[in-house]
């Protein structure tokens, strides 16, 4: 078997064209360094270096093989650096999953100082539902997924790191608009507009289970529209919808957000993860996510919406 330990010294006599100050640069004796570059010249059945008593040159076997073994030991030397960094948690990457809008909030300011504290590692961010990302925490395709409410299983690994309510989303000729905040009682008659996409059916749920404490059963539409659409639809008076506070950092025309009044309609969020998981990222991830958190609050809702 070929060492790399033959390779680097005959790297070293090639770059000094002589055995001992190749020796001298190891501050090892020059037979040593003669006798692994022989042994490596035996094993390749080639010479490497013509020898005389003016010293050593390349063969042109010697120079095509050192060559390629002078690149394939800095790719190794990168490897090795590379594996260093990542078991630092500088380098990487880290795969989250988000229901939850990132126009404001305690996300928008996670993402943000996680970015500026380790700008070399890669952030894959994927939207969908709370359902969706466990699934996905699940096949290991996330390493973290942030969820509205209480987690029903025992399965994973969570913290509680920040607190939302709801707001009404209203046309701004709306009756309530003018008021301060709004609450169940004067809704319950109220269309509601929701997105068939995360996080409406969340949001749907909510909705119903609300009213359903005033023995009203609402009227919600679904649209096949992204969040931006669905707010539009609001300001055209399509009905009203209902979105946390983490998205009323996004202003849009003729659209106004007045809190919900109560107070069990404020929504925790959690991040979820697997125990098992050992990516370096995830835990400077997580480290960071805990230090900023000022709020770990007892879940007040299931798994909810954005």
């Amino acid at each position: 078997m070929v060492k790399l330990l033959w390779i680097s010294q005959a790297l070293l006599v090639a770059e000094n064209l002589s055995f001992s100050r190749a020796a001298q640069v190891l501050g090892v004796r020059q037979s040593a360094v003669s006798r692994r570059v022989r042994a490596l010249e035996d094993k390749l059945g080639v010479s490497l270096f013509e020898r005389d008593t003016n010293g050593v040159r390349l063969t042109e076997a010697g120079r095509r093989f050192l060559d390629k073994a002078r690149s394939g030991i800095a790719e190794i030397d990168h490897a090795v650096k590379v594996a260093a960094s990542a078991g630092r948690g500088s380098e990487g990457v880290i795969r989250m999953g988000i229901l939850s809008s990132v126009s404001g909030g305690f996300l928008r300011e996670l993402l943000r100082a996680y970015r500026e504290a380790h700008p070399a590692i890669a952030i894959d961010i994927i939207e969908g539902s709370g359902r969706e990302h466990i699934a996905r925490i699940s096949e290991r395709q996330l390493d973290v997924a942030f969820v509205g409410g209480v987690l029903p299983s025992s399965h994973y690994d969570t913290a509680i790191l920040w607190e939302a309510r709801f707001h009404a989303v209203l046309p701004e000729h709306h009756r309530l608009a003018a008021e301060d905040s709004v609450d169940w009682e004067v809704l319950q008659d109220e269309h509601f507009i929701v997105s068939r996409d995360a996080p409406g059916p969340e949001i749907h749920d909510y909705i119903v289970r609300r009213l359903a404490d005033f023995g009203r059963s609402p009227s919600v539409e679904r649209y096949g529209v992204c969040r931006e659409t669905l707010m539009n639809l609001v300001a055209l008076s399509f009905g009203i919808s209902l979105v946390s506070a983490t998205a009323t950092a996004t202003c849009y025309p003729d659209v106004v957000f007045r809190p919900l009044a109560t107070s069990v309609d404020v929504l925790s969020y959690s991040a979820v993860w697997l125990p098992g998981n050992d990516n370096p990222a995830l835990r400077r991830f997580l480290s960071l996510a805990r230090s900023l958190s000022h709020v770990r609050p007892a879940p007040r809702s299931p798994i909810g919406a954005s």
